[in-house]
């Protein structure tokens, strides 16, 4: 099996090495690091903040309109969360794929939640749950010829029609 090729994405540049790299010697996930960097919702792709819960765009989604529900707290099991957390989490899932029905009118929608590193979770010890649109055929030739994926709009444009559609 062969890793994905990279496609040149001169557009994603300004996240990835501000807000979406962990910082050397920085304390915390990269989610937690986000959120005490200070930046704007906008600049840092947090669609929907919660008082215990919030949801941001993948930096490196799988489709147009990826994104992930969190705690603010982080811990890196379901069994961790408090009740609180736990109830406001499972309504933010489900208002986000509301927000992606409206928003992108998918075929379909994906749920999902890797916990730990052996799961495939890139992010393990920050629990997070990814809601990804579907579409039939949405792997397109680049990923069955090219080993790639594309994407057709960029995460700003994203995170808006994301934020206009949260219920």
């Amino acid at each position: 099996m062969t890793a994905l090729d990279r496609i040149w994405n001169g557009w994603r540049s300004q996240y990835v090495n501000e807000s979406g790299s962990r910082v050397p010697d920085a304390e915390g996930s990269v989610f937690t690091q986000i959120l005490a960097s200070g930046l704007s919702d906008e600049d840092c792709y947090v669609v929907h903040r919660g008082p215990l819960t919030f949801a941001i765009l993948n930096a490196f989604p799988y489709t147009s309109g990826h994104l992930m529900v969190l705690p603010y707290r982080e811990v890196a099991n379901l069994e961790d969360l408090t009740d609180a957390e736990a109830t406001e989490l499972w309504a933010a899932v489900t208002a986000a794929v509301r927000a992606v029905k409206s928003a992108y009118n998918p075929g379909g929608v994906n749920v999902g939640i890797n916990m730990g590193r052996a799961a495939g979770g890139s992010i393990s010890e920050h629990l997070h749950v990814h809601v990804v649109p579907r579409w039939s055929g949405d792997g397109n030739f680049m990923t069955a010829v090219a080993e790639a994926r594309t994407l057709p709009e960029p995460l700003s444009q994203s995170a808006a029609r994301l934020r206009a559609a949260w219920p």
